[in-house]
Order: C-alpha cells, then sequence, then structure tokens
C-alpha cells in the first residue's frame, strides 16, 4: 500500500521542501517546475477536493486558496505535522491510497502528486476502482507523478543517475514502482474513465482522468 516507503518519508520530512524547491541537485531534473506542476493540477481542480500523500502541504495550500473545500490523506506521521504547521486548520487524516475514511461530503476531485507510484500495479488497480466509488458523478482524478514511456526509459534514467553518481535517485527508480504510460491509461480506461495525458518534465506527467456517467 505504500506504506513499505515510510520511513523514507518520514527521514525526508525535514528537509522535504528544499528539495522540492531545487536545492538537491540529485532531484533536480525529478521536481523541474514544481511551481507549475502544482498549478497544473488546481487548473484541473473542482471542489470538494480529496487529496492523497499531500506530504508538506504544499499543493494544499494552493487549492484552499484557489477556494476548494479540501481533505488530505497522508500516511506519515512526520509529513502530516509538518503539513499542520502550516495548516493548522485543515482537515488531514492518518490514510493512505487504499484505506481512508467515508466522507459525507461529495469528493469531486481526487489528486495526487509524485505518490501514486509507491503502489504496485495490483495495488493501483485496487485503488482506481475505490476512487471511482469514491468520487460523486462526472468526477476527476487528477494526479501528476513520475512516470515513463517504456521500462526502457526508466532503466536508461537509472543508468543516468548511477553515471552521474547519484545514487539515491538510482535506488528510487529501482526500488519503487513507477509505472508506464501505456499501462495507466489502461487502468483508467477499464475502469470507466476517460484519460488525458501530458508530460511536464523529463519525469512528470500530468494525469487527468474524468470519472464517466453510469
Amino acid at each position: 500500500m505504500g506504506r513499505e516507503f515510510l520511513t523514507i518519508f518520514d527521514d525526508w520530512a525535514e528537509n522535504y521542501d528544499d528539495t522540492v524547491s531545487g536545492l538537491d541537485p540529485e532531484y533536480s531534473r525529478v521536481f523541474a517546475k514544481y511551481e507549475e506542476i502544482l498549478e497544473a493540477v488546481v487548473h484541473h481542480t473542482k471542489g470538494p477536493v480529496l487529496e492523497f500523500g499531500p506530504g508538506t502541504g504544499n499543493l494544499a495550500k494552493k487549492i484552499i486558496a484557489a477556494g476548494y473545500e479540501y481533505i488530505g490523506i497522508e500516511p506519515s506521521k512526520a509529513m502530516r505535522e509538518k503539513f499542520r504547521k502550516k495548516l493548522p486548520k485543515v482537515s488531514l487524516y492518518d490514510g493512505d491510497f487504499l484505506r481512508y475514511p467515508v466522507f459525507s461530503i461529495p469528493i469531486q476531485t481526487i489528486v495526487s502528486t509524485y505518490a501514486f507510484h509507491h503502489l504496485t500495479n495490483e495495488e493501483k488497480e485496487t485503488a482506481v476502482k475505490k476512487f471511482s466509488k469514491t468520487l460523486s458523478d462526472n468526477g476527476t482524478i487528477v494526479f501528476a507523478d513520475t512516470m515513463f514511456r517504456s521500462e526502457k526509459e526508466r532503466l536508461n534514467e537509472v543508468a543516468r543517475a548511477k553515471k552521474q553518481g547519484y545514487t539515491t535517485l538510482a535506488e528510487d527508480l529501482e526500488r519503487e514502482y513507477y509505472p508506464t504510460i501505456t499501462f495507466l491509461k489502461q487502468l483508467f480506461k477499464r475502469n470507466n474513465f476517460t484519460i488525458e495525458m501530458h508530460q511536464m518534465n523529463d519525469f512528470v506527467w500530468l494525469l487527468v482522468a474524468e470519472k464517466k456517467s453510469e
């Protein structure tokens, strides 16, 4: 359920905002155009919004500033603590893509950035099926995450990271469950979503999936 990576995120919480702002050269390409990516997610959002893996709250701040009702689901205790320092009055729950409360308000958009790849392909399938039930009619999923055109492309990035001496990045790319574009298109289509995808940087694509009317 992605919780096997919790230690990494608990340890990363203190320096996460520095990393996404480009201060860590090892991850500078991964987080290139970070603010633009978050703005793109907000652009496709309609509220109320449910976010998975909000981390320190960077996307949440933008969604709330845009006037949308917001709920966050974050499995990392350390990240939740950082989030609450920025947004102390915002609804935030311990949970993950597969385990989260049932909410009384109609969820119109599910968003997530840099997180969906922590699920195996089988777990991604389970999550999308559950999203379909969680979303209101004509609801939208908006994800920005690392994904690749092919497995070969991922392996090329692993080789590049190793050549540059970026061992942590190489380990991430080898250990986590980065999907291909083809897999995600098929996953959402067979679960009754239309889908559009746009590349945002060398690693990150924006995925916008609209739930079809029953």
